[in-house]
């Protein structure tokens, strides 16, 4: 049988065209869009007032929150929360005091005045137990949350806890801003391509 017949691969060769026909290369300035460029530094705000409580238990300043002489940073806390609170142990003590004196005044077991002097005591320990109080939640970041007892009217309170959840949040976003520009790295120095 006879052998194939031998195949001769030619060797690439190599043309060396001219430039002169190309496109002229681009500027070097605008060869650096691809790179990130750090935004511009935010302007240091103005710090907030300090706000007080009248009975001068809550002290909220621009980064801190004092409650009954505890300093908390705005950075440590996640948010307050305020909830009014009724004394169910007072109510119970003035409905059984009601029904107590009312029972032995019905049986003949008391006379007017002393009866009208327990319903009157009764009167006291249920108008007490709707005085109540007001709970503030502080919620810790990472820790159990600390909670405070605030006694009169609700709305004052509730007024400084919703100044205190907003100072939260902003100081928790001008801390995350920084974070974020930290992180971020140098721009570097735009290249320039030989011609």
């Amino acid at each position: 049988m006879p052998a194939p017949p031998a195949v001769r691969v030619a060797a690439p060769q190599w043309v060396r065209t001219s430039s002169a026909g190309a496109a002229p290369a681009a500027p070097a300035a605008s060869m650096n869009t691809e790179f990130p460029v750090p935004p511009a530094p935010e302007p240091v705000r103005a710090p907030l007032p300090t706000l007080r409580s009248e009975d001068g238990r809550l002290v909220l300043t621009d980064r801190s929150l004092t409650v009954n002489g505890r300093t908390y940073a705005l950075l440590e806390l996640e948010s307050v929360e305020l909830t009014p609170v009724r004394w169910l142990l007072w109510f119970l003590l003035g409905g059984v005091t009601l029904a107590g004196f009312a029972l032995a005044f019905l049986q003949n077991w008391l006379r007017t005045i002393p009866a009208m002097l327990g319903f009157a005591a009764a009167a006291l320990l249920l108008a007490y137990g709707q005085r109540g109080t007001n709970r503030l939640r502080l919620h810790l970041l990472g820790r159990e949350a600390a909670h405070v007892a605030l006694p009169g009217e609700a709305a004052p309170w509730q007024h400084l806890a919703a100044e205190v959840n907003r100072r939260i949040r902003l100081c928790h976003d001008e801390a995350a801003a920084q974070a974020a520009a930290a992180l971020l790295p140098p721009p570097e120095p735009p290249t320039t391509l030989p011609e």
